[in-house]
């Protein structure tokens, strides 16, 4: 039989908007207010608002440079063990590795390693893939509403009755819901 493991579950305060101008306000206020945001949906990306709720720098670039590096490093290796160790061959008196024929070929791997790792460390980060249950709190923030969501195990300055008067000041639907999970 298998190991069952112990699911943490969390209780969340949904708060829903229907503008961004209102979720820009709202995250702003909620954080002064001394009530911690757990994260932010939207229907299209809104520029800076993983600082406003206090995302780390992600370390995606440092992650393609590698990927990219990879790809480069196995493409010149490759291209010299082909034409140096596999099959030499001199072809119009040149030698049997000439540099300026292996830059295309190097630059393709390199762009086509990167975008395979990419998406992997995507996936992987984001917990996605086949078979994942989503994890969505309101399936309108794929359309056309933003949602606030605060983590209540995390604030206990405020109770969630308090977190609730808070979101509905600040222009959420009537009624925020708690969802656990």
């Amino acid at each position: 039989m298998a190991d069952s493991k112990l699911i943490e579950k969390h209780k969340y305060m949904v708060g829903i908007y229907d503008h961004e101008e209102k979720i820009i306000k709202a995250v702003k206020e909620v954080q002064k207010q001394g009530v911690k945001v757990h994260e932010v949906y939207s229907p299209h990306p809104i520029h800076h608002i993983d600082t406003y709720i206090g995302h780390p720098r992600t370390r995606i670039p440092i992650a393609a440079f590698l990927f990219g590096a990879t790809g480069m490093l196995l493409a010149i290796w490759m291209i010299s063990y082909m034409l140096a160790v596999d099959w030499p061959m001199i072809i119009g008196g040149k030698n049997f590795l000439p540099i300026p024929t292996m830059v295309p070929v190097t630059f393709e791997a390199t762009v086509l390693i990167s975008a395979l790792g990419m998406v992997t460390t995507f996936f992987i980060a984001n917990n996605m893939g086949p078979g994942k249950k989503e994890a969505m709190f309101d399936r309108r923030t794929t359309d056309n509403r933003y949602a606030l969501i605060v983590d209540l195990d995390k604030n206990v300055a405020k109770s969630s009755e308090e977190i609730k008067v808070v979101l509905e000041s600040l222009g959420a639907e009537a009624n925020p819901k708690i969802i656990e999970r």
